[in-house]
Parts: C-alpha cells; structure tokens; sequence
C-alpha cells in the first residue's frame, strides 16, 4: 500500500521514500517526516522547548511548550499564532483573516486525482492512490481538503489543495498555495533558475538565510526571469551524492516559491499561485482549486532527482500520440526569412531541405493578414494573400509533394491596435478604463478570461487547420501581461483575472488539442517565457529559448535539464553569425548542442555550402539513429558548463547497453594535456566498444578513469561518442 494510517500518523510510501505526518490530539495536522524510508514514527524528533513570544493556542491550557509558530505543520494558515509564511489566507465577512484548520477526516481512493480546468500528473489505479485529508476551521465553516497523490514507482508525490466554502457567508481567499513542507531538521541550501529572455533558467544555489527567500513571476507566464521549480539541498550535495528536494509547479501563470529559515533553524517551503496578483472570492457551498506540485526526494543527488522528474513528466503530465514518439527533423523559416517572405521563398528552402532528408516545413511569424512588420495583423488570423497568392493549402500540398509535413505558427492570445480584430472588438484587449494599456512587442494582450474571446481563437485556429494537412503548430506568447482589468467582473473580483487567464489558456490548448490530436503542438513564449509543466500537460515539446547560439544554448539546456526531460527541449540549428550574439560556431558544434532536444534547423539551407550540406545529411542521420536513445535514455550531466572549459553530457540507455556522449569544449588551451571525461549510469562489468576508433573499454574504467577529450583545435570543438556494449 502506497498509502496507510496508524492511530491517526499518515504514511506515504514511494520505492525510496517515506512521507509521513500525524493528526495530534488537538486535530492539528503536523508533518513528521520527508526522506529515506525509516520504519518508524518520526515524532520522537519533535521535542520543543517554550520559546519566548511564540504564543499558544487556546485550548493549549497551560502547556506554553505547544506552539503553531515552532512547531512543523503540514499545511500553515494565517493568523493563528504562526508568524512564519503561510500556505493559506482566507478573510471572512467581518474583516479578520484567520483560518484555525483542524483535522476532520481523511479518505484514501484509488488511482491519481484530478483537478478541474487545470493540468495535472495522471495514472492509473494501478499505479498510484489518492490521499485527501479534510482540515476545517470550526468558527466559519471553510475546510481545505489537502491532495496527495502517491506513485510509488516514480518516487513521486503530488500535492494540491481544495479550499471549500462550508459557511454560510462568503469569503475571499487571498492566499492559496499548493505546497507547504516544513523541514526541522538539517542546514539546507536553495537552488533556484534566474534568467531573462535570451538566457533563461541558469541555477543559483546559495546557502538559506535567516528570513525569507523568494523567486516569482508576476508577468501573466511562468517567465524567462524566473522558473516555478526549486531545488532544495544539503551542503556539499553533488550530482550523485546528498540529500535533496526537488518541486515543480503545474502551472502557467504568477506564481511564488517562498523558503524561510526560522528563529530555530527550520526550513519552511511554500509554492503556488502569486498571492499578489490573486483572490479568490467564495460564495457558500463553492470550491476554488489550487494547482498542483511534483514532489520527489533523493538521498543519491541531483541526477537521481533529474530521472525522476524527467520521467513523470513525459509519461504522466504529458499526453497523446507525441509525448513519447520520435520527433520530426523541422526547418524553420524565421531565422532565413524573417516577415520577408512568399511561397517562392518557402518552396525554395522546403526544395532545399527535403534533400538534405529534413522531416518539416515550419512558417513562423507573417503568414496572416498584412503582417509584414510586428506591429500589425495579431488576432487577423487569415491568410495573407499577397505572400501566399494561391492559399494555404496549396501551399502545403507542395510542401507534401515534396515528402515533407508542414506546420504552422500562431499567437493567439495577442492583439495589434492595426488589426480589423481591434477595430471591431477593442473590449477585447487587457485594458484598465481611462488609462493608456502598456504595450509589449508593440501588441496588446487578450482577454481571454472571456469565453467569447476564446471562441472566436478556437473557431480561427481550427478553421486554418481544417483548412489544409497541418501537422504541427507552434503557439507563442511575445511579451509579458499587464493591465488586468475585464468588464465581465464586478471591482473586487479584478484581482481574479491573472488565475483566470491561466484557465483560459488551459480551456483553449485543451479544446484544441482534443479536437486535432494527431497535430503536435509546440509551446513558445519568446522562447523559454512560458516553459513549465503546465504547458507540458498539453504541449508535448516548448521551443526552449529565442537564443540560438549553440555556446549560449550549452548553458541553457544545462538549466533547463534538472526538471524537464531532453523530449520537451525544442533546439534548433541556426545560421552564424548567430542573430542573437554574433557568435561563429562550426556547423557541427552547433548541430551536436542542437541535438538534445527535438532537433531541428533555423536557416536558410540553401545559403550553405557543399561541406555544410553534406555535415547537415550526417546530422540527420545521426538523429534519426540516436533520437530514440536521446529521448528515451537516462540524462546525465557530466560537467557544469558555468564553471568549467566543457559542457558534456550523456545518454544511456534503460539496459545500460548503449551509450553516447555529447558536448563542446569551449575554448583551446596550448601545451595542455587532454582532459578525462568519466561517465556514469554504465554497466561495472560490461565491456563497450566506441563506434569512432573500435577501443573496448570496460564499463568500470569508462566510470572511475573516463574516455579522454579530443585535442581542441580552435574553439567550440563538438565532443561526440557513441558506444555499445560487446556481446561476451
């Protein structure tokens, strides 16, 4: 039993951990415990002193020892006596914000939750059991049902919350998060993903401080600035060794991610929806649903914790026909053409890539109305018939023709004042009365908290793809949200926009996704502005950032790996000098980088040359060989590209029989000996033999002593190795 209850102490038992918490005998909700699997009630730890001016409850009594704000609760509410951050603040009709949550009930049920509107892991009864525990404040009646889900396999746990009305008087929640763990014990380190368009989720690790510390995103998306995952860790913790705590928020929008390190030395971690751009207001008898968090543990360090995350979320957030299946090769034209383009220069460079063997036509940005600059045509989603004379679907029968798919970018959730969308529906932006709305890009955003707005995007979407064989969309989003106002809802429920226009996006990409499964979509918010596990639940692959340069994009998807698995990675070979830095890579070093993602190419190919072409056919080839090891091997980092001259990493596969290396070495070092580069996740007994020079190599040598690095010859040199073990 993944799941299981003794005199009121809660055990949640994955394959490597233990979770476990207990009902005292006042009702409220204490956690005990998060880490190896023990055996044992974990509330002999706790064992705490009176602390001065931590107040107690009243029916305490005398026992000035029993305090809300030392003691770790499993899910901490405002205005109770703990002055630490909390995970829950509801106000109440007379004013006061206070929330006395007291155990109530519990009930296990087969099978993984779900959470209406909102993406979540899924699984079978099989495979997982639902946990809910019943907390409620007895004065007003509101309850918060708390949701675990346990997949044993995965050594994950998911956790969510309910906040019920149960009242007879409404109330507005201002705070509503979906994660609060509470750690008593131990000296932990933070690592969160900083970054800003062009270089986004670069880890930070640092030491807690006493107080608060805080990463977030108020921009309406998940954000280049800041990711909705965190990395908790013990000092000294590596990749393959220490303790550490890994969360990922389910979620698209503001978000926060608090840790405070108490007055005793105590780690509270909380994770959910921006508390600052968010209220909920609850009538009598309704619910409000927070998202939902990934939990998982490792006493094996960071590459343990990788694994895990990587694989709930492609077998269990992402879904349909692509989330597991080998990606098509695609070319995109925005790096080649820009606006500047028509169906002779898309035929073109289609011609030229169906003979190198590339898979997909992409047409960004400029196909619609008379989008020839970007300050005009958003929300026009028809066919610009000065580019594309004989329509779409002429078009992509060519590209058919030529033994290609096609695909197609939109933007659907952006308006331009210069568009017949804004002259008949100027209501429809994000606008706040009498005052001038920020513009991003040169665009405004949609409402689509309103469902006439997210028909009509519905209706015009799937209207073009009806309208020809469209196989992939990629959907962007180009600038940041602001100007959260909408006629639709009284002035103190405005602050429910930024949630709502999350669910919006999510009612869209679901109604769009049913209707077209078989079309795989891409997300995209100027690259990496709206990479998250939220997205993921629908979109199998997010173009991972705007920045092509294949130095920069080492350090990227570095970041990028410790959550999300290579599959969801969207990388591109791009044309040099590169268009975002100015930077020349060999074409090689650029197509190895590009490779851990779903591969594919930003450039005019007919610009190449001979050489260029014939290393782009080997490219290919090399993909369509490895792109199942790729996507489906274990990851593993094996050098941190921020501190050291070479970003390498490795696939392996699940029987350790194959394995094969990537990387570049940044920069050449004269008179220097190579460098030994040791692997892991390799069989110690097995023997394997490199496919480039025939050397056999035993596994335990490969691991302990490593393969030695090419002698670099100028920069970016691409490290590439590929091995299989020898039938004995």
């Amino acid at each position: 039993m993944a799941v299981r209850i003794e005199n009121e102490t809660f055990y949640l038992e994955t394959e490597n951990t233990l979770y476990q918490m207990k009902a005292d005998c006042r009702g409220v909700l204490k956690h005990l415990w998060y880490g190896a699997k023990t055996r044992q009630d974990m509330e002999y730890l706790l064992d705490y002193p009176d602390v001065a001016f931590s107040g107690n409850p009243y029916d305490a009594g005398e026992d000035r020892t029993y305090s809300l704000d030392t003691m770790p609760l499993e899910y901490a509410a405002e205005g109770v006596g703990d002055y630490r951050i909390s995970a829950v603040s509801v106000c109440h009709e007379n004013g006061s914000c206070v929330l006395d949550l007291r155990y109530e009930s519990c009930r296990i049920v087969p099978g993984k939750y779900s959470i209406p509107g909102l993406p979540a892991v899924y699984a079978g009864e099989n495979e997982a059991q639902t946990l809910e525990i019943t907390l409620r404040d007895a004065v007003s009646g509101v309850c918060v049902i708390l949701k675990y889900g346990v997949l044993p396999e995965y050594d994950v746990i998911t956790r969510s919350a309910v906040i019920v009305n149960g009242g007879k008087q409404p109330v507005t929640v201002n705070r509503a998060h979906s994660l609060c763990l509470d750690i008593p014990y131990g000296q932990w380190e933070w690592i969160h993903f900083h970054g800003r368009h062009l270089q986004e989720r670069v880890p930070e690790r640092r030491p807690l401080l006493h107080g608060i510390q805080q990463s977030s995103s108020g921009r309406g998306t998940s954000s280049h600035q800041q990711n909705p995952t965190v990395l908790l860790c013990r000092k000294g913790c590596t990749e393959t060794d220490g303790a550490c705590i890994g969360a990922a928020l389910v979620y698209s929008g503001c978000f926060q991610t608090q840790i405070e390190y108490d007055q005793l030395n105590q780690t509270r971690l909380v994770m959910g929806i921006h508390p600052e751009l968010f209220c909920w207001e609850l009538a009598p008898g309704e619910s409000f649903y927070a998202p939902e968090v990934i939990l998982s543990l490792s006493d094996t360090g960071f590459e343990t914790l990788s694994h895990r995350f990587h694989r709930i979320i492609r077998e269990r957030v992402c879904r349909g026909k692509h989330k597991l299946a080998e990606r098509p090769i695609l070319i995109n034209n925005w790096e080649a053409t820009y606006f500047d383009f028509n169906e002779d220069k898309l035929l073109k460079i289609a011609e030229g890539a169906a003979g190198l063997g590339v898979d997909m036509l992409v047409m960004d940005d400029g196909w619609f109305g008379r989008r020839n600059h970007d300050d005009v045509s958003l929300g026009d989603w028809n066919v610009n018939a000065a580019k594309l004379p004989n329509g779409l679907g002429r078009l992509v029968e060519r590209v058919n023709a030529m033994g290609m798919d096609f695909g197609i970018w939109f933007e659907p959730e952006m308006i331009s004042e210069d568009s017949e969308l804004y002259r008949t529906h100027p209501e429809w932006a994000l606008r706040i009365p009498e005052r001038n709305p920020v513009r991003g890009r040169h665009q405004l955003v949609l409402d689509i908290t309103r469902p006439d707005v997210r028909d009509y995007l519905v209706g015009a979407v799937s209207r073009i793809l009806q309208s020809a064989n469209i196989a992939y969309v990629k959907w962007d989003f180009n600038r940041s949200a602001s100007d959260w106002y909408s006629a639709l809802l009284s002035a103190e429920r405005q602050r429910e926009m930024p949630h709502r226009f999350v669910l919006g996006l999510y009612d869209m990409l679901e109604r769009l996704t049913q209707a077209f499964p078989n079309v795989l979509f891409e997300g995209c918010c100027g690259g990496g502005g709206r990479f998250d596990a939220g997205i993921l639940y629908y979109c199998p692959q997010i173009w991972c950032s705007d920045d092509t340069d294949a130095y920069e994009r080492t350090h990227i998807q570095y970041g990028t790996s410790f959550f999300y698995p290579v599959s969801s990675v969207g990388s591109h070979v791009s044309a040099v000098p590169n268009h975002q830095t100015g930077r020349s890579i060999p074409i090689r070093g650029r197509g190895v980088t590009a490779m851990a993602g779903s591969f594919g190419y930003e450039l005019d190919v007919n610009r190449l040359t001979e050489e260029e072409k014939e290393e782009v056919r080997a490219q290919i080839r090399a993909f369509k060989e490895f792109g199942p090891l790729i996507h489906n091997g274990k990851y593993f980092r094996l050098s941190n590209p921020f501190e050291e001259n070479v970003a390498a990493w490795a696939y392996v596969s699940e029987d350790g029989r194959q394995v094969l290396v990537q990387g570049m070495i940044f920069h050449a070092e004269p008179n220097m000996l190579r460098s030994p580069l040791c692997l892991r996740g390799l069989e110690p007994g097995k023997r394997y033999r490199s496919r480039e020079d025939g050397a056999v190599y035993t596994g335990r040598a490969l691991m302990d002593a490593g393969i030695l690095l090419p002698k670099a010859w100028g920069d970016y040199v691409p490290v590439e190795c590929y091995m299989e073990a020898v039938e004995e």
